[in-house]
């Protein structure tokens, strides 16, 4: 959908910001997706000096949620001062959550629901939920009808120990019952994408990474994470490895498929706590409220596939729907900011996209959708090595991708991600003058 035109309201983001990526079960192991998202909103409305009557919306994705704070996007509204008065509302689609969540938003202002809305995701892996298994589940259910201790004495009636034991969560598909891991193997494998290959792609996203932090290209977009108890700001991402080598690459293990498997830890995006978020306004109200806009939300596209066989090629799918809604080819594109959430399916998307047999077959394209510049492409690194907070990542991209633009004096930024359930986001940004 291409937003520029519609109604005449220009959709534009003003600023954006997130905290910190950590592996899960470290830094921010003790606090909750609330917790992210309540700091990285009150970042955000720092950074912006907005008076928060002025904000008509707040929409937040999140996909592993903490039962209780489901709608996380109002609870951690509220937490960060946002007044009551505003509503909010979160976003669950995988790992494309804030992506969906930042189009929803241009979507309000762009029909004239809304003219300042705030937008992105939050995500705690650290903080799963973890069940009783179903059988127990029930057993637990039936007590509140209970009376008295003999009914309480019969809780463990055909009750196995095995019911007992925790159910923890599997990040695996529904539909198909396979780990991302596994299909990243299956689709390395169908392309002949080989080990060295997705070893190189990972380190040199790591390296990437490591070079934006030491000069400063990602502070622009990191705010500081005061963690209690000590409070002591957390100012960097904490999973990049600047020392990644192909030869540290190659020791490690295959992760999924043990025998003949090419996916690694390494070569693998980590689990990850984070959170991001984006301030979108209409060009009217930017202007009104004294904010100069960086670039405006040009065009946006969301996909689905077939899960068993094309999980992970959403952006190779998205690229050419959101091209062809603005007219634009590849080599129109400035900046490239897309999901890693394996190295095999990075290289998988950019083999499809450079391919005439993929766009003949599947997408009705007479010839190949084009090659992507790697000199433009995930230059400050990427989920590999950042991390990747299922929910907030496409908020991090967009925020990338902005400051990209502003900074390499481009015109227009591509976003592209995969998520499960074979979903594909693509998002196009233009640069304002």
């Amino acid at each position: 959908m291409e937003l520029q035109e519609s109604n005449g309201r220009r959709v534009v983001i003003v600023d954006g910001c997130r905290i910190p990526f950590m592996r899960s079960g470290t830094d921010y192991a003790d606090l909750t997706a609330y917790d992210l998202g309540r700091m990285v909103i009150t970042a955000l409305m720092k950074r912006t000096l907005i008076e928060s009557t002025k904000i008509d919306h707040v929409i937040m994705g999140n996909v592993v949620s903490n039962l209780a704070t489901t709608n996380v996007a109002r609870d951690s509204a509220l937490g960060a001062g946002i007044s009551p008065s505003v509503p909010a509302f979160t976003i669950t689609v995988a790992c494309v959550s804030s992506n969906v969540a930042i189009t929803t938003g241009a979507d309000l202002i762009r029909s004239g629901q809304a003219n300042v809305v705030i937008a992105g995701g939050t995500e705690s892996l650290s903080d799963i939920p973890i069940c009783y298994r179903k059988r127990f589940r029930k057993k637990l259910m039936e007590t509140q009808k209970y009376k008295g201790v003999r009914d309480y004495a019969r809780i463990l009636q055909g009750i196995s120990p095995k019911d007992l034991l925790p159910e923890i969560p599997s990040i695996a598909e529904y539909s198909t019952g396979r780990i991302m891991g596994e299909d990243c193997d299956r689709l390395a494998a169908r392309l002949k994408i080989d080990r060295k290959e997705q070893d190189s792609y990972a380190v040199r996203s790591h390296v990437a990474a490591a070079q934006a932090t030491a000069k400063g290209l990602l502070a622009e977009e990191v705010e500081p994470a005061m963690v209690p108890t000590n409070f002591i700001p957390i100012m960097e991402d904490n999973g990049i490895r600047g020392d990644a080598s192909i030869k540290k690459m190659a020791g490690l293990k295959p992760a999924f498929e043990k025998k003949y498997g090419t996916v690694t830890a390494g070569n693998s995006s980590f689990l990850t706590d984070g959170a991001s978020a984006v301030m979108l306004m209409s060009e009217e109200a930017a202007n009104s409220l004294g904010f100069k806009p960086k670039v405006s939300v040009h065009a946006y596209a969301l996909t689905a596939q077939d899960p068993v066989e094309e999980l992970l090629l959403g952006p190779a799918y998205a690229t050419p729907k959101v091209l062809d809604i603005t007219g634009l080819g590849l080599s129109d594109i400035d900046v490239f900011e897309f999901h890693e959430a394996f190295a095999g399916q990075i290289l998988a998307n950019l083999q499809c996209l450079e391919s005439d047999q993929f766009a003949m077959e599947k997408l009705g394209r007479s010839k190949k959708v084009g090659t992507i510049p790697m000199e433009k492409f995930n230059i400050l690194g990427g989920s590999l090595s950042v991390g990747h907070p299922f929910a907030a990542t496409g908020g991090r991209l967009v925020i990338t991708a902005t400051n990209r633009l502003v900074r390499e004096d481009g015109t227009y930024a591509l976003i592209a991600s995969c998520a499960a359930g074979a979903v594909g986001s693509a998002i196009i940004l233009k640069r304002l003058n």
